[in-house]
This record gives structure tokens, sequence and C-alpha cells, in this order.
């Protein structure tokens, strides 16, 4: 347990300072995030510069946008700000609204403020010009301050459009309604009006239909020994379904590790500590980490603003986090993923849980093999049971971020209905599953999971029984609730309002009897209700005191004094039980959150079922193999290996050359790999790397054949980049990477380098790759996969006979011409194999990749040429070195070299 009991941490202090980043998928066009370090938090606007707040210069007026022309409004001084009052301007200056507006925005500046105001909402100064601009709605001068509108029924999706370009945006509504207001003693003042809400794009959850892409918050805490080198940093939260990922680690100076973790979870927004006081830290420390604690404190005030701190204040929603295998490019979703390739979940809850298991692997025996006995038991029985539980997967909602936003009371009566009726539906037809499931499942983990899942979703069903369908699904919250035993206020206003409304059916017959028409009834007309209705040539008897509604050239609508007051008090009614049912839903969404645990844990579930699933098409499709865990040995053993994301690309009818590996950390443990530049050295070492991912994930591997043990990491260093912003070129980007791993690897470590050292001149290079590769072989004794084109690095086969092998990747050589005076030299040209071969390879035949890039036949001719005179350079040193000294002593020297 990651908090101790009793421990709750509430963020009532103001002693936090942080700064906001807001990240976005949108390219940004700007030169950077904004940086504060004040206790506002500051937000960005990803491709914004016009957007950003300008001040005017002395002497002009501030401009503003009215049918696409920027004009000065008139009356306004030069110094004038929209968000603040214009010196120019006296308070008295403005309407009641705008000084209600300026107000609520001096509290709350960083956000784009939508207020109610009757049927729309609007948006006024610099907000109403960045909205419309974003909104594609028309921006006009209205008094003192440009403003734009929407319809209130179409608020979310517009507040979805502006987060999603990276904007905060505040909900401001009345708390107040018209005829309540009407019969008050502040009838003639301003509605009141407060936030009711704030939105990033981390913390709009109320998006369960579609599935939107994953939104991180991530608050850092760091920590920095200098004597030790130790950075600490902290916390990742996604409010939107309720996950909190702790993360404690040490990283150098260079930050990789940081920055592997933030590509990894790809957060949209950054929370960063700026400081924390002594008192704050000694309130903060717990069985925690300190780190962590560090992170928790402005978390939690962050998340208040958006009454989303819930998800924090439960210990059981903590779990830790420490993940030791950095992913070969498996951040996908994308084609050519390994995500791609494992990823056939059918729900959005069970994609995201993939993606979790394909970045996090197992490391825990166990846990792999109940993973494997459920995916063989799914590719092995013949039962109709797991099909049928399959079944249930399809087109559902996306449960685990509509539980979440039910959690925070986000949600609508729509998406309420939708998420509480898919969970009792899979409740019950779960429960009646439940013998075939208890008779014909063998495996412990499919088991445990489908037999616990009906019990947890239970709840739902008392839930959904209360609610009226079709009230539930048209958003009438005052018919929402069908049995109102269960809520007594709400009955008792209907008994209310029904009387009244007998009062108004009772005073009919008086209304007849003074128009002389038995049968005369209340019309309603344009939405006004319990008019009478009388023929223009009958006005003469409808009593002065009567009061005309409307009229047309044959009727006239009226109401009596009475009717007047019976519907004035019916509208009162009427709007209190409006405001006591969203009362009473509130607290009905408060019940149901009582549960969140047990309804999140059923999603969990399913989820994990989903991704058995579809570990077992993967493997019924492709045809692969179960790997076997070898728990106390250190070993890669793969028979007729194959890329997984390559053999998928290539498709059935194209021939994928598989190859074998061998690894033991008892005997030899480190292939030395050269060949022929494109001929697949990348992409078997990329090969064993996944293999080893997909069998620390519980999946079947691409293979006949497959033994490995448990690794604790696989550190790679590959390909060529630089890092200019932090003035790294590419080799001091390659050899900082080659530091990390020398640092992090251990013996049950898999560490994979490709062409370390060709950054610098060759004889750098060489000693650099010797080196490093050397102290892999020697001292880390990690299974290692080291590609070089450095044919000295293979004399490490001579000193480590035991732990070393050579291996290149099989090619046909189709020899140059020898150079004479009258023909030229001619390239030589490589048919690649792709099958990994005992012995080394003498060359890298680069000619070959260049003739492949169509480099003009005149420059290869001369390359060839110059080729050859280098070549025969070395050669006669060679044959000059050994023709001076003994035969017998230079083998005997190189005797020596072995045995050291």
């Amino acid at each position: 347990m990651l908090v101790q009991s009793g421990f709750i941490y509430t963020a009532t202090t103001t002693s936090f300072h942080f700064i906001l980043i807001l990240l976005s998928i949108f390219p940004i066009r700007n030169q950077g995030p904004l940086l504060s370090r004040g206790r506002q938090p500051l937000l960005f606007h990803p491709g914004e510069t016009e957007g950003l707040i300008q001040f005017a210069k002395p002497g002009e007026g501030r401009r503003r946008r009215r049918g696409g022309v920027m004009k000065t409004p008139p009356g306004v001084g030069g110094e004038v700000s929209v968000t603040s009052a214009p010196c120019g301007i006296s308070k008295s200056g403005y309407t009641p609204l705008e000084q209600q507006y300026l107000q609520i925005k001096e509290q709350h500046k960083d956000a784009l403020l939508a207020v109610e105001c009757g049927y729309k909402y609007r948006f006024f100064g610099e907000d109403a010009e960045k909205a419309a601009k974003q909104l594609n709605i028309f921006c006009h001068l209205d008094h003192n301050f440009m403003t734009c509108s929407i319809p209130t029924h179409r608020l979310f999706v517009h507040v979805r459009r502006l987060v999603s370009q990276g904007y905060k945006v505040g909900v401001v509504k009345q708390t107040e309604t018209s005829a309540i207001k009407a019969s008050g003693a502040n009838k003639n003042t301003l509605f009141t009006r407060q936030l009711s809400a704030l939105y990033t794009k981390s913390t709009l959850c109320d998006d369960v239909v579609t599935d939107p892409p994953e939104s991180y918050l991530l608050c850092l805490s760091e920590t920095w020994d200098k004597p030790r080198k130790q950075l600490t940093i902290g916390l990742a939260v996604q409010p939107s379904t309720g996950d909190v990922l702790l993360d404690c680690f040490v990283d150098g100076s260079t930050r990789c590790e940081l920055e592997g973790r933030v590509l990894k979870v790809n957060p949209v927004e950054i929370l960063v500590p700026s400081d924390l006081s002594d008192s704050s830290h000694r309130l903060l420390q717990t069985s925690l980490e300190s780190p962590v604690v560090c992170c928790l404190g402005p978390l939690i005030h962050y998340l208040t603003e958006f009454n989303l701190q819930r998800v924090l204040l439960h210990h059981s929603t903590l779990f830790h986090r420490k993940v030791c295998v950095r992913v070969l490019q498996t951040d996908g979703g994308t084609k050519g993923s390994l995500l791609w390739v494992l990823d056939h979940t059918h729900t959005s809850f069970g994609r995201r849980l993939m993606r979790k298991w394909v970045s996090q692997p197992l490391k825990d025996a166990q846990s792999i093999c109940e993973r494997q006995g459920a995916v063989c038991e799914i590719l092995e029985s013949d039962s109709v049971t797991l099909p049928s539980v399959r079944a249930l997967l399809f087109r559902l909602p996306d449960l685990e971020r509509g539980v979440c936003s039910i959690y925070h009371k986000k949600c609508s009566t729509q998406e309420f209905y939708l998420i509480s009726s898919s969970l009792s539906r899979l409740g019950v037809e779960l429960q009646a599953l439940l013998p075939s499931i208890q008779s014909q499942l063998s495996s412990s983990l499919l088991r445990g999971l489908l037999l616990d899942t009906p019990e947890l979703l239970a709840p739902a069903h008392n839930f959904l029984k209360v609610l009226n369908e079709k009230a539930a699904k048209s958003g009438d919250k005052r018919e929402l609730f069908c049995d109102l035993s269960g809520f007594p206020v709400l009955q008792e206003r209907r008994v209310e309002i029904q009387s009244v409304l007998t009062e108004i059916q009772d005073h009919r017959r008086e209304v007849r009897y003074t128009l002389r028409t038995p049968t005369l009834d209340y019309v309603r007309v344009s939405g006004q209700e319990f008019l009478i209705e009388v023929k223009n040539s009958m006005v003469s008897v409808v009593p002065s005191d009567w009061v005309k509604i409307s009229s047309t050239k044959a009727v006239s609508r009226y109401q009596s004094p009475y009717l007047i007051g019976r519907c004035r008090s019916l509208s009162q009614l009427r709007e209190q039980l409006l405001i006591d049912s969203q009362k009473e839903w509130t607290n009905f969404l408060h019940q149901f959150g009582e549960y969140y645990h047990t309804m999140k844990k059923a999603v969990g579930n399913l989820a994990t079922v989903d991704c058995l699933f579809s570990l077992a098409e993967v493997a019924k499709q492709r045809n692969y193999c179960r790997p076997v865990l070898c728990e106390g040995d250190r070993q890669i053993v793969i028979r007729d290996g194959r890329h997984p994301v390559i053999d998928l690309l290539m498709g059935e009818h194209t021939q994928y050359v598989p190859n074998n590996t061998e690894l033991q950390g008892d005997g030899r443990r480190t292939l030395i790999i050269t060949g022929p530049n494109m001929g697949g050295k990348s992409s078997y070492i990329r090969q064993v790397a996944l293999v080893s991912i997909m069998a620390q994930v519980g999946s079947y591997v691409p293979a006949t054949e497959a033994r490995l043990g448990i690794l604790d990491g696989i550190y790679t260093r590959m390909g060529a980049s630089d890092s200019i912003y932090k003035g790294r070129s590419t080799f001091m980007e390659e050899l900082t990477e080659a530091s990390e791993i020398v640092t992090r690897a251990t013996e049950r470590s898999l560490v994979i380098l490709d062409e370390l050292g060709r950054g610098t001149s060759t004889h750098d290079g060489i000693a650099i790759a010797y080196a490093t590769l050397e102290y892999f072989i020697r001292d880390v004794s990690s299974l290692t996969l080291f590609v070089t084109h450095y044919p000295p690095l293979c004399e490490l086969e001579k000193v480590y006979p035991l732990h070393v092998g050579n291996f290149h990747m099989a090619f046909l050589l189709n020899e140059p011409d020898i150079a004479t005076d009258e023909v030229e030299v001619q390239p030589e040209f490589i048919t690649f194999l792709y099958q990994l071969t005992e012995g080394a390879a003498g060359q890298s035949y680069g000619l070959n990749v260049a003739r492949l890039a169509e480099i003009p036949e005149a420059v290869l001719h001369i390359a060839a040429r110059k080729a050859q005179e280098l070549k025969n350079i070395v050669d006669a040193r060679r044959y000059t070195y050994k023709d001076t000294h003994c035969p017998k002593q230079w083998e005997t020297l190189s005797a020596e070299q072995s045995n050291d």
C-alpha cells in the first residue's frame, strides 16, 4: 500500500506554485510554450500567435473586429484591455452584465469564459475574438466589448472544439431561474452567475460515446542530488479514466529517462511545481516516496479547480509503476508498430490496456504464464462459452471513461443511461454464462475474471431500474425517476404541482359559465399554456379584468386574474422542481460513485478479457508458437524467428526469411553481427527484441520454437539522430545513449547496439566500439547483440571464445572486374539472402547501396576505383609488415593477445 491508512491530503493551502504547459497534438507554429512562475497557471495555446494577449500602445485605441474589420469602439480611450476595467471608462460606464463578467474574469484570467445568458452562452472581449476565430462564428461590438454567442444545447460541442485547440474553457451559469426571480425581492436586479465548470484537454471527462485520444496530465517533481547525480521525478494521471501512474526513478544529467517516459505517456498537459515550502514538505511526508508526494500536492490543488480531485483522494486508485524495459518503437496505434500487430481489441478500454501491456511487459513468471494459459485455452477450446463472451464486447461504449465521468458527476442523463444499461446488460448476460464458465474453462485467469465480474456489475441494475428510459434519453430531469419513493422532495413537489393544475382545471367551470360556452377548453399557443380563446365576435362578454395575451383576425386569447396567479405559481413550482431534480440527480450520481472502484474493477476485467482474445486472434492468424519461459536461466533461444511487423506487412504471398537466435548467459551470450549494408542486420536485432517483449507481454511469438529467460530490461542504441536544441551532435547523442545503457544494464538485460562509434574518425570509432563491447562481455555479462562495420571488433571472438560469436547476414557477391588500362573498375553487385550465418563478413559493400540509391554511374566508377586503390595500399602495408617480421614471432604475438 502506498498511502498510509487515514492519510488524506486536501489542497486547502495556497503554498503550491506551479506552471501549466498545455501541449497539443497539432503542429506548433510559434516559438514555444509560455512559462509563468506565478500563482496563476498560464495556458499555452499551441498554434496561436494572434490569439495571445496583446496590449495596445499608448495613444492607440483597442481595435475590435466587426464584420471582419477591426474597429475602435466609440467612447473607449487609448489604453484599453477587454479583460479588465479600461482606464478610459469608469466602472459606471459598464452594463451590469459587463461588470459581472469582469469580476469573474479577474479570478480566471487564463480561461475563455462562456457566460449563460438565457438561451445562449456569450463570450466577451478577447475571449470572444478567440472563440469566434476557432468556432468560425460572427463576432461584433456590443456596448464596451466584442461579443459572440452559441446556443445552449450546443455548448459542449463548442467546448470540445476550443479545448482541442489548447484553450482552457470556463462555463459560467445562471444560478437563478426567471420565474423564481420574478417572485422575489430582487426581481429587478441582474441574474446571479458563477463559474460552474472548467475544462482543458486532460480534464474534459464527459465524452463516452466517441473514442478520443488519451489525455494524460503529467505532474513532475524534481529532486536533484548533485554529488550522486540523482534526479527523481513523479506522477502522471489521466482524470478521464481514473488511471493514476506513480513513478520514481533515477536519471542522469541528460534526462534520458525523463524524456523516454514523457514520450511514452504523451501528456497533453504538464504541471511543474516551481517551489515547495518546508511546512508543506513536512506535511506531505508518508510512506510514499518523497518526489511522488511533492507531485501529489500541486496535482490535487490543480484538479480541485476542475472538481476532479476525488480520483486522487482514494488510495486504492494509486498503484506504483516502475518499468525498466525501454520498448522499441511501439508507441503507435499507427501502422508499423508492435501495438498495431497485437491490437485486435474490440473496446476502447481494451485498446488502452493493450497499449499498457506492450509498453510495460511483465517480469513475473507466474503472471506471464497465466496470460499464456488463457490465450492457449482461447485457441484450443471448442467450448461455445468463449465466443459468447467475446460477442458481448462488440459495440460497447467507452465504459471506463463513462464510469469515471459518473464518478466526477459530469455525465449527462443520456450518457448515464447508456453506461448503466450497458453495465447492467453485461452483468445479466455474464451471470447466465456462469454455469458453463465454471464447468468448461480451466484457465485460472479467465475463470477468475469472468466469475467475479457479474457480482461486481450487479449494482448497475438497481440504478438503472429507477430511471425513466424516455426521460433519460431526452434529458428531462423532471421526469427522470419513475419511482419517487426514494425521492420525497420530488414527490412533494409533484403533489404541489398537481394541486395547482387541479385548481386551474377547476377554474375552467367558472370560465365556461362566464362565457356561456359549456364545451370551452384551454388552448396552448407558442408554448404558453392555459389560454382562453374567444372569437372576436364575442369579446363583449369577456370580463374587463381579463388580460389579453394574443390575438388573430378571428380570435383573441385571454387569461383571468386567477389564471395569471395560478400560472405564475405553476411556473415557480416547475422551476423549483427542476432545481430539486438537479440536486437529486447529483445525489444519484454520488450514490453511483460509491461503487466507482467496483465498477472500474469490472471494466478492467472486461478489458483484460478483450486483450486476451486479441492475443489469441493474432497467434491464430499468424501461426505463432507459445514460448517457454525459463525463469531461472539467462537465455534467448528462438527457432525460425520472424520480425512480427515486417512479417505482417509483407503478407502471406511474400516469403519472410526466418532466422535462429541462441544466446546463453553461461555460454555464448554476445553476437557480433557484420555484413553488407541493407542486408537485414538491424531488422534481425529488432526481431529478437520484439519477440522477447511479446513473450513477456504474455503473447505467443512469431517462431516455430522459443525458450526465453525473463529479462529485466531491453536497452537499445540504434539509428542516427541529433539534439540540436540541446547542443548535442549526432555522435554526442550516440555516446550519451551508450553511457546510459552502460550504467543501467545488468546481466539479466538484453543490450542491442547498432553501429556504435561511426560518428567520428575510424580509429576513435573502432576504439570506442571495441572498449564498450568488451565491457559488456567481461563486466556486465548481459545478453548482447552488436552490429558493426568495424572488422577489428570480430577479434573479440578469439579473446572470449566461450562468450562471443561472429555472425553475418548472408549474401551473394558478383565480384567487380579489376581495373586495367582499358577497362574501368566496376562496383560490386550484392544479392541479399537475409540469413544469419556464422562467421564474420570481410566488407560492408557500401557501393552496392550507392547503386541502389541511383548514384550516377560516373560517380560509382570513380568510387570503385578509389576503393580499389585504398585496398591495395592497405594490403601492401600488411604484406610489408609481415615480411619484416619473423612469422613465428607474429604467431606468438597473436597467441599472447588471445590469452589476454
